[in-house]
């Protein structure tokens, strides 16, 4: 049972990880200054939706396994 605590604490560390690198990947929402000349950029060069939604995908699939691991390593716990 020890192997298998300390398996899912890697996995749980590596989703961690990987969780924060995916949100922080997503283009923000356009705000202030700096949203007016990326803005003026997104019409003239036009906005990469198709990244922008396999990240959001992609994101909803590492929240869902932080959240398993993170229910499974409490119950381990116990």
């Amino acid at each position: 049972m020890d192997v298998v605590n300390i398996l899912l604490t890697v996995f749980h560390v590596i989703l961690s990880v990987s969780l924060i690198a995916v949100i922080l990947l997503q283009s923000g929402k356009s705000a202030g200054l700096s949203g007016a000349i990326a803005g003026g950029a997104e019409t003239f060069f036009g906005k990469k939706k198709g990244m922008d939604e396999f990240l959001g995908k992609v994101t909803v699939f590492v929240a869902l396994g932080f959240a398993v691991t993170s229910l499974t390593l409490i119950v381990l716990a116990k």
